[in-house]
């Protein structure tokens, strides 16, 4: 669950409830600096920050938190060679140190000015200065690049960044995109599905995904692209796939993925130079075949794009019968 989703759970939540957050880490751990996650007072969480070896005993101190109103650390150390205990049943090894605070005064405040500065589509960087220990902690929100570090570690303090979600738009709502989208929703992702086609989008077909209908050459202007966008392209219409590409290469963009053979893409770009963040085939390449593994490949790479990862090698497959219609060549 991203930081976005903690935000929109905080502001949806008719309950107390105590954040966890993991400010410092040692060595491995299932969970990095930064992840978050939200106890409700009836024993219920949002977001994760082990395998779920931690929440049930996190969950333990939820009510001294609720009842002192003052933050608390929790330290879990995992490093000795002789635990068989957290160690093994985690399977990282590594130290762990999570900030308990409970979500009221001040710190709401300022979760659900963060919320609204991300839904605006603008980035906010929240700092908590320690005072004394971690059970006194002075809190400060101010603007910042998206480009930032998400987190970071300061004398006496630590900041986070919290950064609107990232939207991937899916060109074309046949029936593979169902899967797509289903899984960039539930990797963090804000998935937008646009196609010509008002039957095909729905909310019964795309649930939890936004619908965008028009033509491809209005598509563009009406999606309002920006640099910090996700394009897949997958309609299998040959005019309407490159009636799209073209007018999405006027714009900038994080990626523009196209499903189908290298030649089919190429013939798409109509010789139109091919920016670093124009990628096809689109997805990365791990064999797969059938509309949900695909799904599985794009959305890898989606992620190693999103975390700065660099991929596997380009790869190239025959064409076969199937790629004259738009689909993988496999």
């Amino acid at each position: 669950m991203e930081a976005y989703d903690i935000l929109q759970a905080i502001e949806d939540c008719a309950q107390s409830a105590v954040l966890a957050t993991v400010i410092h880490v040692e060595g491995h751990a299932y969970r990095k600096q930064g992840a978050m996650m939200l106890l409700l007072s009836d024993g219920s969480l949002y977001g994760s920050i082990s395998p779920g070896c931690l929440e049930a005993d996190l969950s333990g101190y939820v009510p001294f938190v609720e009842a002192s109103q003052k933050p608390q650390m929790v330290e879990y150390d995992m490093r000795p060679a002789d635990d068989f205990g957290w160690g093994e049943t985690i399977g990282c090894g590594g130290l762990i140190r999570i900030l308990l605070e409970p979500v009221t005064c001040e710190l709401l405040v300022y979760l659900l000015t963060a919320k609204a500065a991300v839904d605006r589509g603008e980035a906010i960087r929240l700092t908590r200065s320690f005072a004394e220990g971690y059970t006194d902690i002075q809190y400060n929100l101010s603007g910042i690049d998206k480009d930032s570090s998400e987190c970071q570690s300061l004398p006496n303090a630590y900041a986070y960044t919290f950064k609107p979600k990232p939207r991937v738009i899916v060109f074309g709502a046949n029936q593979d995109a169902i899967p797509l989208a289903g899984l960039a929703i539930s990797s963090g992702f804000r998935v937008v599905v646009a196609d010509w086609r008002d039957a095909y989008c729905t909310q019964e077909r795309f649930p939890g995904a936004e619908t965008a209908v028009a033509f491809p050459g209005e598509l563009v202007e009406k999606l309002r692209l920006t640099a910090d966008d996700y394009v897949v392209v997958m309609s299998h219409q040959f005019d309407k796939d490159a009636e799209f590409v073209q007018a999405v290469l006027k714009s900038s963009l994080r990626y523009l993925g196209i499903m189908g053979s290298r030649s089919r893409s190429e013939r798409l770009m109509d010789g139109a130079e091919r920016p670093e963040w124009v990628h096809y085939p689109v997805g990365l390449n791990i064999g797969s075949e059938g509309p949900i593994e695909n799904a599985i490949s794009i959305i890898a790479e989606l992620i190693s794009i999103k975390r700065g990862v660099r991929s596997n090698e380009e790869w190239s497959s025959p064409v076969r019968t199937g790629d004259i219609q738009g689909c993988r060549p496999w």
